[in-house]
């Protein structure tokens, strides 16, 4: 599970302006925010340096706190 649809909103960013700059489609980008897809590890990286975050940011724990 990934925590990109939750930084897209905090930073006010839409997902056809995160598909443009990743070179992506609208479509793929949308399951990535969907969590239907998990982007490959490169990518996650790449959405990590575009939104400026680390990419821990962008993961969800698997732990139970």
């Amino acid at each position: 599970m990934n925590r990109i649809k939750e930084v897209l909103e905090e930073k006010g960013i839409k997902q056809t302006w995160l598909a443009d700059k990743l070179g992506k489609s609208y479509n793929m980008v949308n399951g990535y925010v969907q969590n239907r897809q998990q982007p490959r590890l490169e990518i996650l990286f790449e959405i990590a340096n575009i939104l400026e975050i680390d990419v821990k940011e962008l993961l969800k724990s698997n732990k139970e706190n």
